[in-house]
């Protein structure tokens, strides 16, 4: 989840909400890459997941990667949050979920560096208590009872209003992980562009990087648990958001669907104030009932965006949403995926005919059929391995055309990153089909091996 945004400048003028998201376009040679990736804590003699406080704790994680490698704390409420350095971001999600916010890199060399960096800390710190971290969609064998509510003002409010809308917004917050990427964009036209692909082709990402067959201690009938929970979470804030491919889409319209999205708070002076369900037009409007007669900064507006849960949004720049949480080597490769498609106008262009001529219904039977087949889904004629196999190829061809070399320029470019993927293309198999393999094989139906087997 995000830090919020303090202070800022009043808004005076609606088109300003446009203005803060149009202010993030960039000339190529300065668009960069934004990996984020969450995973799960846990107790490596009892295999529960971690409590805020204590010996073994999300606080004695952060406290070591502060103390021993030089973090510096970021706090709330007198209570160690998150971390800070170099640009990057460590974070809480809400039921404890470990997320490293990697800062802007301009490769995927340097992006993938981050990620080996950051575990070995954290794993560092874990080995030393006791504890133990592992990447997957959505938590084996945890019940909503086990896991920890982190002592953050907006999860607080979260946790509340997500038992009063949707079905599976607790699931959400507290028991699945994700990995994402943020990626830059030049113009209006080219946003809209890379965004309408970003919807259009996720369910490719939600299938490639399926992980998470399991749920409270059983097969749950998906190969991704965590992406069937995001569809019965929230409506007024989720989903494949059709109207990014009506004629005329732009900045403006993105605004319009954002001041339609209720609110969840307003940040003030270190303190989260509830604004559960009003709107952000009230607000603009001084008539917000949080906040009588005030009216919003652009962090208000910032804060507001990262309370947008599609299949891709925009900000400054545009996040890639669809991917389970997973294995060391696809938190580097969904970066290289969406870099790959999104950063080369002829492999843009090429993902673009790839899916120009799907209708909203068309888009949403493939998210949904992603969730519970991945490679193996089918839609009408499209067939989702052969829809993978010919993304990841035009990837490749997209990373190559950028040609990054790497280790000192022993590496000529970014395609290696590609290599997991390319194996499940090759086989039409993803990380859920192997874990439903080794459950049924190799652990004779005992889920608790998961954790010796797939942990960091």
């Amino acid at each position: 989840m995000s830090i919020p945004q303090s202070g800022g400048v009043p808004i005076e003028r609606r088109a300003q909400l446009v203005e803060y998201m149009e202010s993030g376009c960039k000339p190529p040679e300065a668009w960069r890459i934004g990996t984020e990736h969450e995973k799960f804590g846990y107790c490596k003699d009892t295999l529960k997941p971690l409590p805020y406080e204590g010996e073994r704790s999300i606080h004695a994680v952060l406290s070591g990667l502060r103390d021993k490698f030089g973090w510096a704390p970021v706090e709330e409420a007198g209570k160690l949050i998150g971390l800070e350095k170099d640009g990057a971001n460590v974070s809480l999600e809400p039921g404890g979920q470990l997320e490293l916010s990697g800062a802007p890199l301009e490769t995927i060399h340097a992006t993938c560096d981050e990620v080996n960096d950051h575990l070995a800390q954290v794993k560092a710190v874990a080995d030393g208590i006791g504890v133990g971290f592992i990447g997957l969609g959505a938590a084996p064998h945890w019940s909503h009872e086990d896991m920890p509510l982190m002592p953050k003002g907006r999860y607080k409010l979260m946790d509340g209003y997500m038992q009063r809308v949707g079905t599976h917004g607790t699931q959400m917050m507290r028991r699945t992980c994700t990995v994402q990427v943020n990626l830059d964009f030049s113009s209006e036209e080219d946003m809209v562009k890379k965004l309408r692909v970003a919807i259009a082709l996720q369910p490719v990402a939600t299938a490639l990087f399926a992980n998470s067959p399991f749920f409270e201690g059983r097969t749950n009938g998906h190969k991704s648990w965590r992406s069937r929970v995001w569809r019965d979470l929230d409506a007024d804030r989720t989903g494949m958001v059709p109207f990014v491919f009506d004629d005329g889409f732009g900045f403006e319209a993105w605004a319009d669907y954002a001041l339609d999205v209720p609110m969840y708070f307003v940040y003030r002076d270190g303190k989260y104030i509830d604004a559960l369900g009003q709107s952000f037009r009230d607000f603009l409007k001084g008539e917000l009932p949080a906040l009588p007669g005030e009216k919003p900064t652009l962090g208000d507006w910032a804060d507001h965006l990262t309370t947008l849960f599609p299949e891709a949004r925009i900000k400054k720049f545009i996040e890639m949403r669809g991917a389970d949480g997973g294995p060391w080597r696809r938190l580097c490769a969904l970066p290289a995926f969406w870099v790959g498609l999104m950063y080369d106008a002829e492999a843009l262009d090429a993902a673009w005919t790839l899916c120009r001529g799907w209708d909203a219904e068309t888009r949403e039977a493939l998210r949904v059929a992603a969730s519970v087949d991945g490679l193996q889904a089918r839609v009408g004629e499209i067939d989702m391995h052969a829809l993978a196999r010919d993304c990841v190829a035009i990837s490749e061809r997209g990373l190559k055309a950028r040609a990054r070399p790497g280790a000192g320029g022993l590496i000529p470019d970014e395609t290696h990153f590609l290599n997991a993927l390319k194996e499940s293309v090759e086989s039409g198999r993803t990380p859920a089909d192997d874990l439903l393999a080794e459950y049924r094989d190799s652990w004779n139906g005992d889920l608790t091996r998961i954790f010796e087997a797939h942990s960091y």
